[in-house]
């Protein structure tokens, strides 16, 4: 059925209604989202996008406007943070007398920002028939956004920025759309009413052809931006940051480079063949020398207005030769630790995530799935969230974007780490193809991987092509280079840079098995969280430290939908750094007068965060009497705090596997079975300590680590796991315990 699409798009072209010779209708340019593969729950429907009147364009500033930063590395701690991003601008081109022309400029700092400034140039008639709810019923816009809008995404300042004029964002005002509805095969044309070129496609919507066998590319060279072996000392220079409790998992990919000796098109063709996937695109503009080619399995956000969607994947086995191997390479998969832990990681990332737009206790993990797709079979979860009441898909997409199965975590800190590892600018791989309704903020965007980056030269076509995988602690170098390639190997055979070399891999028709979901804690109480500003005022708060990790917002969540309103303070926001001695600590104290204190958790040491290391000193000094919580950093804060030594975790670092945890029942542990299971992410912690001012009150039971202590008789409690994490089953009656803890006077 999916061919029959394609085959449909190649017809419109011939007939002169889309492409170069469809110039009165709009622009060549070419925008097809495309479902590969036989009907899911994930692929419902392929759109292509009818000639445009109206693009805009967002490219990187000059230097003088958004310059390097200096030479610094993420892996060893050195994170260079900045607060006001810088202005970019994107220009807005009309189609008119056969050229795109300039027509306004668009000022802004932030893709919620852009997209708003959209409205002006966006008609808001209905189209004159309308398609399934989940598609746009209204004109829209449609393209690509770069990984490198990352750097008005998050709060980084790149060492290695993009040359001045690459392209950002790409997208077309979408007035007209052809829609395949693969469960009926049915064709239908949306678009306002009179619309001339909708009806000259509405002629042709029977139309049933096969689409024309391509023959095998032609052979040409390619070059790799690293060898195999600066690729295993790149992976190993990850493990050791992770080591050194600097982050948990990183992303890092590696490129190939070529000529392509054919149009971008027909390799669209020959690789949606080969490895159909859900979340497949297709971009062309001409006149910029510029496609894209994606044939991709993850969908980074969907949103209906309303609820929040996102899907992310990690953990990957190739498929089996026959159903037997299939299966046990499937079992291996889910039952593998590293696997499950590096996805845990990954809903963790997400829900927090979107978390950022949605109500308190809306977010949940819907399903758990192995996808198996042509040649690769992966973990997927899918998780949702209720936007709040100031919030809209714009807003997510800024909270979500680039993808966390593509970074890392926690996000910022590997953001800058990938910088300096891969040294180059990412361009389109690892951003987003998709669409989005700037009226309701309903949208659906992938994420980039699997992905050609075409330009044309004169008359000659160059490709790009990037592979990589998630990087963690129990990572083999040398299996991390082969999974690259051959992740990457559909795309380099359909370029020719493969010579008439069989697919390494198994190749097996899409599939899906639902797993059992691994339950995050949640309560869906009327709490509120906020951030603080210069303007914040409250009282009767939980005051949470953000130590610049990505489980801030889980943990605000969790305490919020028990009912409680958090204010989080982010203490490591890239701000001049504030002297936080004793007196300004019991300023900000006195200023917000919270009920309960939270020490969040974060890469790094505590020292890294002067404001956490000052609260743990006046906390056990009993200069401050609000009960504490220290989760992980934070705990660890407590601990040096008390003379403790910071030590190596025993047995290595671990990051989002559950652990079984022995407690003593009392303090925060008072209502909890014991032994209970809980997620740790830590590669250091805090060593015991004889004739200490605290009670050891938890232990890992394989290894003895000190996962829990508390004050004899203050309010002074420190965790090392999270309470917050997918797999820790009874963190919520945890911080409900702690939440009911009173100041003493």
């Amino acid at each position: 059925m999916s061919q029959r699409f394609l085959s449909f798009h190649a017809h419109l072209r011939e007939l002169g209604l889309l492409g170069d010779k469809a110039v009165h209708f709009g622009g060549p340019d070419e925008v097809l989202l495309y479902s590969g593969g036989p009907l899911s729950h994930l692929a419902q429907y392929s759109m292509l996008c009818g000639p445009s009147r109206k693009r805009v364009l967002v490219r990187q500033p000059s230097q003088r406007n958004v310059s390097p930063a200096q030479q610094h590395s993420p892996l060893k701690g050195e994170v260079r943070l900045v607060k006001e991003k810088t202005q970019f601008v994107a220009q807005v081109e009309e189609w008119k007398h056969g050229c795109w022309y300039h027509l306004t400029s668009i000022f802004a700092r932030s893709l919620p920002e852009l997209l708003e400034k959209l409205h002006s140039h966006t008609p808001k008639q209905f189209f004159e028939t309308q398609p399934d709810s989940s598609l746009p019923h209204r004109p829209f816009w449609s393209g690509a956004i770069a990984y490198d809008m990352v750097q008005w995404t998050r709060p980084l300042q790149l060492q290695h920025v993009p040359d001045e004029g690459e392209i950002l964002i790409v997208l077309w005002l979408v007035e007209r759309m052809v829609v395949h509805e693969k469960s009926s095969d049915i064709i239908q044309v949306h678009a306002l009413d009179g619309d001339q070129w909708c009806q000259k496609v509405s002629q042709h919507t029977d139309y049933d052809s096969a689409l024309q066998t391509l023959p095998e590319p032609s052979h040409t060279l390619e070059t790799s931006s690293m060898t195999d072996e600066q690729h295993e000392q790149s992976i190993e220079a990850i493990r050791e940051s992770i080591r050194e409790g600097q982050m948990y998992q990183v992303n890092v990919g590696r490129w190939w480079n070529g000529k392509i000796l054919e149009h971008p098109r027909r390799i669209f063709q020959r690789l949606n063949e080969a490895n159909p996937a859900p979340f497949s695109g297709y971009l062309e503009a001409p006149d910029l020398g510029f496609s894209l080619v994606c044939s991709s399995p993850e969908s980074l956000l969907k949103c209906d207005g309303k609820s929040v969607f996102t899907s992310p994947i990690k953990g990957t086995r190739p498929r089996g030769a026959h159903p037997d191997q299939e299966d046990e390479l499937r079992h291996e998969m889910v039952h593998d630790e590293k696997e499950r832990s590096e996805h845990r990681m990954l809903v963790d990332l997400m829900r927090n995530d979107i978390s950022a737009v949605s109500k308190v206790g809306s977010v949940q993990v819907e399903r758990f799935d192995v996808e198996a797709y042509a040649q690769v079979q992966h973990l997927v979860s899918q998780i949702s969230g209720v936007l709040n009441e100031d919030s809209t898909g714009l807003d997510a997409l800024q909270a979500v974007f680039p993808g966390g199965s593509i970074t890392g975590c926690p996000r910022t800190v590997v953001c800058a780490a990938i910088d300096e590892l891969e040294q180059r600018p990412r361009s389109f791989w690892t951003g987003s193809i998709g669409w989005v309704d700037i009226t309701s903020g309903a949208c659906s965007w992938n994420i980039l991987i699997r992905t050609l980056i075409a330009r044309k030269q004169r008359d000659q076509w160059y490709g790009s092509i990037a592979a990589g995988g998630g990087i963690t602690i129990g990572s083999n170098p040398k299996a991390e280079v082969e999974e690259a390639k051959w992740k990457a190997a559909a795309l380099r055979k359909a370029c020719g840079w493969i010579d008439g070399e069989p697919s390494p891999l198994p190749i097996g028709k899409l599939a899906i098995h639902q797993l059992e979901v691994e339950a995050a804690p949640l309560a869906s109480g009327e709490g509120k969280v906020r951030f603080i500003d210069e303007n914040t005022q409250a009282e009767g708060c939980v005051l949470l430290i953000d130590n610049l990790d990505s489980f801030t917002l889980n943990i605000a969540h969790a305490i919020a939908g028990l009912g409680r309103e958090v204010l989080i303070y982010k203490a490591r926001d890239g701000t001049a750094e504030q002297n936080w001695n004793e007196e300004a600590c019991v300023e900000f104290v006195r200023r917000f007068q919270p009920t309960h204190i939270v020490l969040g958790p974060g890469p790094g040491e505590p020292t890294d965060s002067p404001l956490t290391m000052s609260f743990a000193h006046l906390a056990l000094s009993g200069k401050i009497s609000t009960p504490i919580l220290g989760i992980c950093l934070g705990h660890q804060a407590l601990g040096m705090a008390a003379g403790m030594k910071l030590v190596y975790s025993p047995n290595g670092p671990v990051h989002g596997a559950p652990r079984i945890c022995v407690h003593d029942q009392t303090g925060i542990f008072s209502t909890l079975q014991s032994p209970a299971t809980f997620t740790r992410y830590n590669s250091l912690c805090i060593a015991s300590m004889e004739n200490g001012p605290y009670i050891e009150t938890a232990h890992e039971e394989d290894t003895q680590m000190v996962m829990g202590i508390q004050h004899p008789t203050a309010h002074i409690h420190g965790i090392q796991f999270h309470p917050e994490s997918v797999g820790s089953i009874e963190g919520l009656e945890l911080l409900k315990n702690f939440l009911a803890l009173e100041a003493d006077d």
